[in-house]
């Protein structure tokens, strides 16, 4: 195939599923190659992302590596099939890559586990929240670009809605970011209530995580892990300074669920996390 346009994140999931698959067997590029009557530059290409694969292609090189796992293959043959544009894609040139990623990699999670520690979580988030917490973005927003970022970030939660089946989502909220005056009090409260409202969804579980429960591991960030078809495919997203971090190494993966079963352990269940925003609103 050839080379492509800066690829997305889960372009590059899937030649790094490839590359994985080639390394367990213990072979290089070259030995790749020859396996699969093709040239390094393909299996380099392929593996880096550059270059498009087809979903033939993906079924014969895990073949040629003899790789068990059928439903791992299926997902990743899904992926190698997934071509047109999404909603996202009118948004390239206002919004970073990285936002970008996101939206793709909530638009196909099987489900959604979020730990939020200062802000509301984005899919949750009501507009004039939205508006607040921009406003305090470093460095300020351009007023030209301020409204189509401020749509891309609503509509994002159009994932809670996908047909056929939307995922399951989990949002563990710690009491700090239900306190925090983005927009001063009338615009928090009505952000809470929002929050309420989308609680009730039946995929949806919201969790708080009160100051009571005391201290927990990764406090200095928030967390979302999109579960795949199979669970070789979860990926990890953390916030930075810089945008999103991606990450997929199987034992980041069994760190963050560890982090994220041991918060929801330590939470509030769906009824008494419903009673605690209420009483914060009354508070208000």
């Amino acid at each position: 195939m050839p080379v492509r346009k800066p690829p997305t994140e889960r372009q590059r999931r899937l030649g790094a599923e490839l590359r994985k698959m080639r390394e367990h067997v213990g072979l290089n590029i070259s030995e790749a190659a020859a396996m699969h009557r093709t040239d390094r530059t393909t299996v380099s290409n392929t593996e880096s992302a550059r270059s498009g694969v087809s979903s033939d292609r993906v079924r014969v090189w895990a073949a040629n590596y003899s790789c068990p796992d059928a439903e791992y293959i299926d997902a990743l043959a899904e992926m190698a099939r997934e071509r047109g544009t999404y909603w996202w894609d009118e948004y390239r040139d206002f919004v970073g890559a990285s936002a970008l990623d996101l939206a793709e990699l909530e638009h196909h999670a099987v489900a959604l586990r979020s730990v939020q520690i200062t802000h509301m979580p984005g899919l949750l988030q009501h507009e004039d929240y939205v508006r607040a917490v921009f406003a305090e973005a470093v460095p300020p927003m351009a007023s030209d670009g301020f409204e189509c970022k401020l749509s891309f970030r609503l509509q994002r939660s159009s994932v809670l809605d996908r047909s056929p089946i939307p995922p399951v989502c989990t949002f563990v909220i710690h009491e700090m970011a239900l306190r925090v005056l983005f927009g001063g009090t009338a615009v928090l409260k009505a952000q809470l209530n929002h929050l309420l409202e989308q609680s009730e969804r039946e995929q949806v579980t919201v969790r708080i995580l009160p100051l009571e429960a005391g201290g927990f591991p990764g406090a200095v960030s928030s967390t979302l892990l999109a579960a795949g078809p199979v669970a070789q495919l979860d990926t990890v997203q953390a916030d930075t300074p810089a945008g999103s971090l991606f990450q997929h190494a199987e034992t980041h993966l069994a760190n963050y669920r560890a982090v994220i079963d041991r918060l929801e352990e330590r939470s509030l269940d769906q009824g008494r996390s419903r009673d605690f925003i209420r009483e914060v609103v009354r508070q208000l």
